[in-house]
């Protein structure tokens, strides 16, 4: 059976069991015809995906050795030698969205999904291979104490399903951790109805002191709470939905100078 080989420095082991591979593939919806492959390695879960018909297929590989392997094992393949995280998403597809797959290193998972969210727009659907705890943090809602800044953020966007859990036993050598396969569809939401920076600021500010209620959790951005109703103020981020963090934006205004 073939492995897949890519750097440990990347985050990633062999995946060896093919099957997960194929799963992972058959996971994507075909909402839209262009999809690109964000480190593919040598092909275990590219084999599953170049060819199909219904797709413009691409992928985006930061290592040369693996490029190599890729070049010659799937000539037919338009491998990008790259970094997903500084590329221009303009030019891959020109002005067509695309859908993103991949088993993603687990050191730059986090900024994959906030790349994401900030090309939002381009990408209606991502299905990718995280580590389980971070998998879990995305897919959680309100109440969770796995809820976090990019929970919020994405939710408010797509709608996230946590479709399986990966062992460590189908890796080589073994992750210390589990990992697990989520899927990201873009809903039908374009605006959020207020200021999209400052929501992206208070989420994020709401959740860097998680354990004070948002009253204190609040303070560094100098903003007057009075609008807010203390009922909301004495909770934490985390029992807060999408609409409550639009509600704290659109009722917070800056503190007036003494």
């Amino acid at each position: 059976m073939e492995q897949v080989r890519a750097k440990k420095s990347l985050g990633q082991h062999f995946l060896t069991d093919e099957s997960i591979a194929e799963r992972i593939a058959r996971s994507l919806t075909g909402r839209t015809r262009c999809l690109l492959e964000i480190g593919p390695g040598m092909g275990v879960l590219t084999k599953h995906l170049v060819g199909e018909p219904q797709y413009r297929f691409r992928a985006i590989e930061l290592d040369r050795e693996s490029v190599e392997y890729l070049h010659l094992h799937y000539p037919e393949l338009d491998v990008i030698e790259g970094d997903f995280l500084r590329l221009d998403l303009n030019n891959i597809f020109g002005d067509e969205p695309f859908a993103i797959i991949g088993n993603f290193p687990y050191n730059i998972s986090s900024q994959i999904l906030f790349r994401v969210f900030e090309q939002r727009n381009h990408i209606p659907e991502v299905v990718g291979m995280f580590q389980k705890e971070v998998a879990e943090r995305v897919a959680a809602g309100p109440g969770s104490k796995t809820y976090g800044i990019l929970s919020v953020l994405l939710s408010a966007f797509y709608d996230i399903e946590y479709l399986f859990t990966v062992h460590e036993n189908v890796f080589n050598p073994p992750p210390k951790v589990k990992s697990a396969v989520i899927r990201l569809t873009r809903n039908d939401v374009q605006q959020l109805g207020c200021d999209e920076r400052l929501f992206v600021q208070v989420v994020k500010t709401g959740f860097n002191q998680r354990r004070k209620t948002l009253r204190n959790a609040l303070k560094p951005l100098n903003m007057q709470l009075d609008a807010i109703p203390e009922e909301i103020l004495a909770k934490r981020a985390e029992q807060l939905s999408v609409q409550d963090f639009i509600f704290i934006t659109n009722n917070i205004t800056p503190e007036k100078c003494q």
